[in-house]
């Protein structure tokens, strides 16, 4: 056994007392007198921290992160963080806290960083990472609450589950004024894939469409500058374009390039907004109104955003204390809003995020909604300033016309072909955002992203297709047979992915299906349904958020081989159906799907998947009591209680 016990001489003179540090605390005969030991012990440790103790007794202000990793100073990797989405943000904690500084006030921090689903896409980790969302809320706002001096908070946030989180715990905070620095997006390269298009790398290759080489140079550069979330509009990017819609991120701060001045300086600007909310006496609930949530919904169909905000937006609602929107309101919001944003996954050219920023951003898709009398501007913004007066600034701003322009120098592109005016959006065929099916197989619901569907599926804005049944109980399974395996998936078919949902395996997401299907020549052709959820980069027709889910008694557990589907999708409605019409090539109605379903019990191969967590199970059990997917899956203490009472 090699010896562990240190005998260098310099290691074991241990210092056993020390001067501490000079000066006096600026305490009071009242602090002393009236004041929680609490407050006078903070100080303490304050000093002890190499805070000057003649600075303590200024406001307070708490920044907190979703910062991963341990960079150098030159930015060289220490230890890896989970992914390029908080890499850098510690860049934006160490400007605003010298911005506080500067303004008079001490700055705290404090972190709690997060996942990266890219990285647990076909893993056991996917387990936890909608899960994750909501103990990463709790652990905020225990958080903010263990600063009881703190005048405001500030948050640092990105990627798919951190940002939500992020505003959960802004939002949950209620009270105290609080903004959100989106931690912005990466690069895409000069040559090569994009981070969405690369996560196809096996599918590709197993069918032989790309070589080894070409898989491992296109994997190596995907991601080309090392901060950031991914390129494209997927739910991460989604998720700061809402924030900022909502009034909790500075107008224009969504979608920011990482690592940038432009980015570095939206932490110095949201510093100082949060001082100035104070200095107004606003609070969170004061701008995260229904009004606000409303305006986010309507932005987030603008933009064509991710259906993991379905999730998300109800679950900040809720937080704040506000209705939570139901699905009758985003079919409402999906049916008013045309889709004005050109990216990537849903084209139709297929821009990266940072162009959505040079054109305009948020603020440039609120203007045209504001033209269309979509969006309340009454509203406030994390300025304090009513959302009207911000979009009348934000018109004739030099910075919005110098970034347009420079859109157009540097990549040739015309900002009015990114964010697009409404009647160039119609004749460029941008279609509505999301659709909501009903049916036998989803008598609760399900969504699909109805604009990221190739075109060509569509007669009159109308798609409707009959297809087999392929039944996949696993993730797994199914991404085998879309490689050629075990009963391998043909045009035309169907894969049902049954008992995949909260109680299954946490709700997972299943991207790398759809990224399968995207890049296989005929995969447009092949459909999934699943009550499982989608990374916001799939496209397709991909139907998922089926409820009831499989493993709570919904009929999609109850599909077989060969049964034959209908799918039904009204666009412009956003409206569809979603039905078990026939089997063994036998269309017979609805009806007869209907009872047929009603007669089965559940396929004896649906259980909660191998590994999935004691943590995962007890989410499944109180998000379900809470409003289950449809309400956030958020933790609704009264129902617990009430649940548990009724035992």
């Amino acid at each position: 056994m090699p010896n562990w016990f240190a005998t260098d001489p310099s290691l074991l003179d241990v210092q056993t007392t020390a001067e501490g540090p000079a000066g006096a605390l600026p305490l009071t005969d009242d602090m002393l007198r009236n004041r929680p030991s609490g407050d006078l012990f903070g100080w303490t440790q304050d000093a002890a921290m190499g805070y000057d103790p003649k600075d303590l007794g200024k406001p307070e202000y708490l920044i907190l992160s979703t910062a991963g990793g341990l960079r150098a100073p030159d930015g060289a990797p220490i230890a890896l963080g989970y992914h390029t989405g908080h890499w850098e943000v510690g860049l934006l904690v160490e400007a605003a806290a010298r911005e506080f500084r500067a303004i008079g006030a001490v700055p705290f921090a404090g972190a709690c960083t997060d996942p990266c689903d890219g990285r647990t896409q076909g893993t056991r980790g996917m387990f936890d990472s909608l899960p994750y969302r909501n103990d990463a809320a709790v652990v905020l706002r225990r958080l903010v609450r263990s600063l009881p001096t703190r005048s405001g908070v500030l948050g640092v946030a990105t990627c798919d589950k951190g940002h939500p989180a992020m505003m959960m715990a802004l939002a949950g905070i209620r009270d105290l004024p609080a903004v959100i620095v989106p931690g912005g997006v990466t690069l895409p390269p000069t040559r090569g894939e994009d981070a969405g298009r690369v996560q196809s790398l096996g599918a590709r290759y197993a069918h032989g469409k790309i070589s080894l080489q070409e898989a491992a140079e296109m994997g190596c550069r995907a991601c080309a500058t090392p901060g950031g979330g991914c390129q494209f509009l997927g739910t991460a990017a989604t998720s700061q374009v809402v924030g900022e819609a909502l009034g909790l991120s500075l107008p224009h701060s969504a979608l920011a390039p990482s690592g940038q001045p432009i980015w570095v300086e939206l932490a110095r600007c949201s510093a100082r907004a949060v001082v100035e909310q104070k200095r107004r006496g606003l609070k969170a609930r004061d701008i995260v109104t229904e009004g606000a949530v409303r305006n986010a919904m309507v932005v987030h169909a603008a933009f064509g955003g991710s259906t993991n905000l379905l999730l998300h937006l109800p679950a900040v609602a809720h937080a704040v204390g506000v209705g939570r929107p139901t699905v009758d309101d985003w079919a409402r919001a999906s049916r008013s809003t045309p889709r004005l944003v050109s990216v990537l996954p849903n084209g139709p050219v297929d821009h990266p995020t940072v162009r959505v920023f040079l054109a305009g951003g948020v603020p440039e898709v609120m203007l045209h909604l504001r033209e269309l009398g979509l969006i309340d501007t009454g509203v406030l913004t994390a300025l304090g300033e009513p959302l009207g007066a911000v979009l009348d600034t934000w018109r004739k701003c030099e910075r919005r016309e110098r970034l347009r322009e420079h859109l157009l120098k540097r990549d040739g592109v015309d900002p009015d072909d990114v964010i697009m005016p409404p009647d160039r959006a119609r004749d460029a065929g941008l279609a509505g955002t999301m659709a909501f099916l009903t049916g036998n197989l989803a008598p609760d619901g399900s969504v699909v992203k109805a604009t990221s569907i190739d075109a060509s599926l569509f007669e009159g804005g109308r798609l409707s297709r009959v297809g087999a049944a392929k039944v996949f109980t696993d993730e797994k399974s199914a991404m085998r047979a879309i490689k050629g395996g075990d009963r391998p998936i043909q045009p035309g078919d169907v894969i049902v992915l049954a008992g995949c949902g909260p109680i299954g395996t946490g709700m997972e997401e299943t991207y790398q299906l759809t990224a399968a299907l995207k890049h296989l020549k005929w995969g447009k052709s092949v459909a999934l349904v699943t009550d499982a959820r989608f990374s916001g980069v799939s496209t397709g027709v991909c139907i998922g958020h089926v409820g009831p889910e499989a493993l709570s008694g919904g009929p999609i557990g109850r599909v077989h081989d060969g049964d034959l589907i209908e799918i039904v999708i009204d666009g412009p409605d956003a409206s569809g159906s979603l039905n078990l019409v026939g089997e063994a090539g036998e269309v017979k109605g609805v009806d007869w799907g209907t009872a047929q379903l009603e007669k089965r019990p559940l396929r004896d191969d649906l259980a909660e998947a191998e590994g999935l967590p004691d943590d995962t199970r007890l989410w499944a059990m109180l998000q379900s009591l809470g409003g289950g997917t449809w309400g956030g899956c958020v933790y609704d203490v009264d129902s617990v209680r009430e649940a548990i009472a009724q035992r």
